[in-house]
């Protein structure tokens, strides 16, 4: 005979560290001016702790996605590319990975809608805004 159901936890989920980041880096990106990581905790609108915005904030300085510069005794972040440069950073650092560039470009060619296959073409031909 099995026990009583476990309780529900009343904790909140934890979400993955890409979500979060993403998250802190749209907060960023709406912002007019760096942001302390109290700054951007109040902007998220969600129950993270300020220590949790600031371990996502060095993270993210480490990897060179945003800035730092000094705001009283701590910091302010200002993101360093914005979305669409981050995705080519991110498409690119992925290519690098990879000894047979020529295998990976293909596959990801093939697997472009005809409406971006065009706009590749047209960037590639130099025609595009």
């Amino acid at each position: 005979m099995s026990g009583p159901a476990p309780e529900p936890s009343s904790a909140p989920e934890r979400r993955p560290a890409g979500e979060l980041e993403s998250t802190v880096l749209a907060a960023l990106w709406a912002a007019d001016s760096p942001l302390t990581p109290g700054q951007v905790q109040g902007a998220l609108g969600a129950p993270l702790a300020r220590t949790t915005v600031t371990t996502i904030l060095t993270r993210l300085y480490e990897k060179g996605t945003v800035t730092r510069t000094r705001a009283g005794r701590g910091f302010a972040y200002t993101p360093t590319e914005d979305a669409p440069g981050l995705t080519a950073r991110r498409m690119h650092s992925e290519l690098q990975k990879e000894e047979d560039r020529s295998t990976v470009l293909a596959r990801f060619v093939s697997q472009l809608t005809d409406e971006d296959e065009q706009l590749l073409r047209e960037l590639l031909d130099g025609d595009a805004r």
